[in-house]
């Protein structure tokens, strides 16, 4: 142990056990029985060893038994380990532990002192109540029967005693009450007796004589409570009697505030001061020792309750700060202590390092950096179950808090890819494939951060985890044509805002297709899709099945047999809007229709006469996503979650099915219990089959209890269950027809924006987002132009929509996106020199008609027959 400073020792029959002020524990002796803790089957280890397993524990008290050890935390939690044979681990069986274990029977109990005897243990409760366990065959258990005890049970005779002191002989027990200043004693008499002389075992605590007048011996003047200590030993008991009425055990050190102040209070860190910041600060044990809230709400500590008063972190911070030399005197330390943090914590405890470190780390210098990276390093590190107690102590803290750490890392996400930007520029291409995955680690915790935002009900804006910088490493990117970084970064997808997301996915369609006749010169290869108008889907689909993967990475080129409509994006987006709009055809019975003008999977799919049909138009969604445009069928968004490996929810099918989705959150309701209902739902057209939603469902009534589960087994059946091979189909064609990857990053909602478009958008935006050439928007025909347009009906400004960009939605893409240009043809006659389309893209031809009613005449002839003004 060194230079330890020790503040307790307990000793067994054989060995012995010492706490530091450092909160390391340290075991040495006989470890026949794994009394030690140290994981080892040596049975003898002559120097003292670190019980590695309680590391970042903070201890309040250590105990040792005949052959078994305990600990209590400041929290109260309770471990044991060693000699089990009669239970008096307290884990509810006999099976002896090498390793420091948990004693979930005691949890919530809160546990301010524990005592051993040669087989059985006793606690004491903040409240004052006493439990017991283990060997109970001299009574020294309590509870009036020599019965062993597998599990803590509260001794009863002492009830409402308010116990203050206790203490475990071999096979006896000793209570102090301080309110009645009396002792309690329960177990074996002297052991040193003749067998005929020997006294009844007493088996219920009963007061005896006080060994001393404690009101008079140690009270102190003007003091009403008295200081007791009681100490069992093999044959014998003591009492001591304390002049004050703290407790007599030394702590480990812990933050005080009279010692802060004093830290902050000098000009310089001294040796003394900065010997005390090392000893808290080096500790991962001290540290999740100190800032306990002091309602008593840590003995609460769990999953769920982190015990931490995080406003006296800030509390803490606030003042440290202000003494430059303290401050960095403590940064040194927790980034000395980092590395060392365990990957497999034993107890809720150990997480509080986790949230009180980030908020000592806030300056915004270098030092705090390293931190930040080196903690999100020790977080990656912890196995599945620790991160998963970790997200769930983020999901309670308080939103400010919260924000605050995600502001945090948010910060130093940015800072490194500043860097990584900065690097990139100076080194070139080569760097894009040395993106340092330790470095990655804050956008780990960021995206971390993220999902439990999301979880909660996304208490902080999107907006606090997006990175700008991210844009100018896209355009690097796609300057070099390296898809790598991106591929990496989209692991991400917080730190993307809707922009940025849409950017990162068309570059990558554009990396896919592209090729490369000489180095840094990329030209993208094209797909001629040639179809006729009269048998669209039959010539689609004769495309898509003799298609070869390569060709999905190919920029979509679409052609109408015998039209002149040059593709320059209005005539691919045409034909996916008619092939969407034609496969909703009820004649076509590819989907099943809903009330709510939605469509979904038939729930047999017998009913599609081509088995491959959910493959191909999963196939022509992909093409639609990959090549950037819509594909407006009436799917609920419960789609685009599954395409994104989400769960629908209840409210995903009240938006496919009104009724039924009102229907289930009345029984979610109901008061009654008399739901009249089974776990079996009715299908086919004439709702004559009986479908069960789990084993038995007809013979298994819904009630109160199980109705969740029922709601859940029905959405489950609509959404996943019910519409398995058509939505796998579907799926496999989706995944076909975009090779890109990256747009796993966008929402549901934005997925369902981006192959669906808004079906609602401001005119004006529209004309303030149109480009011109030989035009400006002051002149006079181009003033005509918008006068006449917005003085339309809603449905004739549509039809304009479908004649310009061969649909009647604007792009989920965006306005900005939406590239209509106006131009003028300059020509003496534009009608004979502009040729008839029936098909175009975004470029509209005006010619410098002088009046808006020439315009009008133009504008709504062009519309209704889809010709007139000249477009390419």
């Amino acid at each position: 142990m060194g230079s330890q400073s020790i503040v307790q020792i307990a000793c067994g029959d054989q060995h012995a056990m010492a706490l530091c002020r450092g909160g390391e524990l340290f075991t040495w002796g006989q470890n026949t029985h794994g009394q030690l803790g140290v994981g080892s089957q040596t049975t003898l280890t002559p120097k003292p060893q670190l019980v590695e397993r309680l590391k970042g524990i903070p201890l309040a008290q250590i105990a040792a038994g005949g052959a078994h050890s305990t600990t209590v935390s400041l929290s109260g939690a309770v471990y044991s380990w060693g000699k089990n044979s009669f239970g008096q681990l307290g884990l509810g069986d006999t099976k002896d532990r090498d390793c420091p274990t948990y004693v979930a029977a005691l949890e919530h109990w809160k546990t301010v002192f524990i005592s051993c005897g040669a087989d059985h243990t006793a606690c004491l409760s903040k409240e004052g109540l006493v439990c017991t366990f283990g060997a109970g065959g001299s009574g020294q258990l309590g509870h009036n029967s020599t019965r062993d005890e597998l599990l803590p049970r509260v001794v009863a005779e002492l009830w409402g005693a308010r116990v203050s002191h206790i203490a475990c002989g071999r096979q006896h027990t000793l209570v102090y009450v301080s309110s009645l200043d009396k002792f309690y004693f329960f177990g074996s008499g002297d052991e040193r007796q003749l067998e005929d002389e020997r006294k009844p075992n007493q088996l219920i605590p009963l007061p005896i004589n006080s060994p001393v007048n404690t009101g008079k011996s140690c009270q102190k003047k003007g003091e009403s409570k008295k200081g007791i200590k009681i100490t069992a030993g093999v044959h014998q008991s003591f009492v001591r009697c304390k002049e004050n009425k703290n407790s007599y055990l030394n702590g480990i050190a812990t933050l005080e505030d009279k010692e802060v102040d004093a830290w902050i209070s000098n000009s310089k860190c001294r040796e003394s001061i900065k010997k005390n910041i090392i000893l808290i600060f080096s500790s991962e044990a001290c540290i999740n020792g100190s800032f306990l809230d002091k309602r008593d709400k840590h003995f609460k500590t769990s999953k769920e309750v982190s015990g931490i008063d995080m406003s006296e972190v800030k509390r803490f911070y606030e003042k440290i700060s202000k003494n430059r030399t303290a401050y960095q005197e403590v940064q040194k330390e927790i980034r000395n202590l980092l590395p060392s943090l365990s990957p497999s914590p034993i107890s809720p405890e150990n997480f509080r390092v986790y949230l009180i470190l980030p908020f000592l780390l806030q300056e915004k210098d270098g030092d705090s950096f390293l931190s930040l990276i080196l903690l999100a390093q020790a977080i990656l590190k912890l196995h599945p179950e620790g991160l998963q107690t970790l997200e769930c102590l983020w999901s309670n803290l308080e939103t400010s808090f919260f924000k605050e750490l995600v502001n945090l890392y948010q910060s130093v996400s940015q800072q490194v890819l500043f860097e990584f930007f900065l690097s990139l520029i100076t080194t070139g291409p080569g760097h894009f494939f040395n993106l340092d995955p330790a470095e990655t680690g804050p956008l780990q915790i960021l995206q971390m951060l993220y999902q439990v935002n999301s979880r909660t009900g996304f208490r902080v804006h999107e907006s606090n985890f997006h990175i700008p910088q991210v844009r100018e490493i896209i355009n690097l990117c796609s300057w070099f044509n390296i898809a790598t970084v991106l591929w990496k970064l989209s692991k991400y997808p917080c730190i993307f805002d809707r922009e940025n997301k849409i950017l990162v996915h068309r570059t990558e369609c554009s990396f896919l297709s592209r090729t490369s006749p000489t180095p840094f010169i990329w030209i993208p290869e094209t797909w001629s899709f040639r179809v006729r108008r009269q048998h669209l889907l039959q010539d689609i689909w004769k495309n898509l099945k003799s298609a070869s993967n390569q060709d999905f990475r190919k920029m979509l080129k679409v052609s109408f047999v015998g039209e002149a409509g040059v593709d320059q994006g209005a005539v691919s987006q045409e034909l996916f809007s008619i092939a969407a709009r034609t496969l909703c055809q009820r004649s076509t019975s590819a989907f099943c229709h809903s009330s709510s003008g939605l469509v979904w999977f038939p729930r047999r799919a017998s009913r599609c006469e081509d088995e491959d049909t959910f493959l191909l138009i999963g196939t022509l969604c992909g093409m639609a996503l990959f090549n950037q445009r819509m594909v407006p069928f009436p799917f609920p968004r419960a789609l685009y979650k599954k395409l994104l490996d989400l769960a629908p929810t209840l409210e995903d099918l009240e938006d496919l099915m009104p009724t039924m989705g009102r229907s289930l959150w009345r029984i979610l309701n109901e008061e009654s219990d008399n739901l009249d209902l089974d776990f079996t739902i009715m299908e086919g057209e004439d709702s004559t089959d009986i479908v069960e939603l789990k084993e038995n469902g007809a013979s298994i009534p819904v009630t109160k209890d199980n109705r969740k589960e029922y709601v859940d087994l029905y959405v489950n059946y609509v959404f996943n269950k019910s519409v398995q091979k058509p939505f796998e189909d579907f799926m496999q064609g989706f995944l076909r027809g975009c090779p890109a990857r990256n747009w796993k990053m966008f929402f549901p909602k934005e997925l369902q924006v981006l192959l669906q478009g808004y079906t609602t958008f401001d005119w004006h935006l529209l004309e303030k987002n149109v480009m011109y050439k030989q035009y400006n928007k002051l002149d006079q025909t181009i003033r005509n132009f918008w006068t006449v347009f917005h003085k339309l009906p809603e449905e004739k400004k549509r039809m304009f929509l479908v004649f310009l960009s061969g649909s009647d939605r604007i792009t989920g893409y965006g306005l900005e996106h939406f590239r209509f240009l106006i131009a003028d043809p300059q020509v003496e006659n534009p009608d004979e020199s502009s040729p008839f389309a029936s098909t175009c893209y975004l470029i509209l031809f005006l010619p410098r008609y002088s009046s808006e009613k020439i315009l009008k005449e133009k504008l709504l002839f062009a519309i209704e027959h889809n010709e007139g003004f000249g477009c390419e």
